[in-house]
């Protein structure tokens, strides 16, 4: 019955009935179910067929008094009941998170901060997929942040389970078109200050320190355009300066190897392939992926006119594309 549920059957197989607090249990994850699959305004018809499934797989629950005994779970006539309850809940979620969004733009400033990671704020198992259900029907910015933003341990947990983690965008498919939730996610595990550093310091301290370097290595014609295009302040063939400069730390980096099944090391110039890859505006993205071979992801898609004018970042991963925030080669490095 999905998690949680395993209480239900048993409280009702011992006692005939179910208390406020499980038959609450099973309308939450029966709705949870129903808004997965339909969304949030799920015909009449199916909220009748989901009451009429309790009744039949918990007769003694069948209210005498009523002409069907399923309707105080979902009544057509009026659309009451605890079906029609919960789903009005979450209808009224997903308004209020526009309502948030409306006052955010009048008034200017962000919310304040909260952890996500303390206690008095972590959801159940059952909140998330709720929360999950939710999300796959919705793509609604505010509501999905704040969503994604109070089911991030569920989503840790998910994601360090190697038997389910490949399915994270199944689960949470707003990563494929709301850009942001990867940036989002880690800000809240590591806090802003530490999702800030690489971006405060990168122009102002590394970036001038990683050219230097680099010009005591074998300088190849690679290298040499490299930090040429790094120092410059327009670039007409090439990265820009500071693309440049993230692919120079490329070739300072010690060479990796291509895995247990592959002899020797990948070159700097794979290296960099791996990191990042240009297409030119007007090409399929679709197809880029479709025609991805071998393991070397994720990395960056850039779309652009020219490798200096690049329009659009997209982080590919498992032969989908996550758009960036930002066409900022840094941030989206980052």
């Amino acid at each position: 019955m999905g998690p949680g549920g395993d209480k239900i059957p048993h409280e009702y197989a011992r006692t005939k009935t179910l208390s406020d607090v499980r038959r609450r249990d099973l309308v939450k994850i029966l709705v949870a179910h129903l808004t997965n699959e339909h969304g949030t305004r799920p015909p009449r018809r199916l909220k009748e067929e989901y009451a009429k499934g309790i009744i039949c797989l918990f007769p003694y629950l069948a209210d005498p008094r009523s002409k069907h005994g399923y309707e105080h779970f979902y009544d057509a006539e009026d659309g009451s009941g605890y079906l029609a309850w919960r789903i009005k809940t979450l209808q009224k979620e997903v308004s209020e998170g526009r309502m948030k969004r409306s006052r955010q733009l009048q008034t200017g400033g962000p919310t304040s901060h909260r952890d996500p990671l303390k206690e008095d704020i972590q959801w159940d198992e059952q909140q998330c997929q709720e929360a999950i259900a939710l999300m796959k029907h919705s793509t609604d910015e505010v509501v999905v942040k704040e969503k994604m933003r109070l089911t991030l341990a569920y989503r840790q947990k998910l994601l360090h389970d190697p038997e389910n983690s490949a399915d994270i965008l199944s689960v949470f498919p707003r990563f494929l078109d709301i850009p942001g939730l990867i940036d989002q996610d880690f800000r809240s595990l590591f806090g802003d200050a530490t999702s800030a550093k690489m971006l405060e310091k990168w122009t102002t301290n590394f970036q001038a320190k990683v050219v230097t370097q680099c010009r005591g290595l074998t300088l190849t014609g690679d290298v040499q355009d490299l930090i040429q295009n790094a120092e410059a302040t327009e670039v007409d063939d090439g990265w820009d300066s500071d693309m440049s400069s993230m692919l120079l730390l490329v070739h300072l980096l010690p060479p990796s190897s291509q895995g247990r099944k592959r002899t020797g090391k990948i070159s700097a110039r794979q290296a960099c392939d791996s990191l990042v890859k240009f297409i030119k505006i007007g090409t399929s993205i679709q197809g880029h992926l479709d025609n991805i071979s071998g393991s070397l992801q994720p990395y960056l898609l850039a779309v652009g006119a020219k490798k200096s004018m690049i329009e659009s970042y997209y982080i590919v991963i498992d032969k989908h594309a996550l758009p960036c925030k930002t066409s900022t080669p840094l941030a989206c490095v980052d």
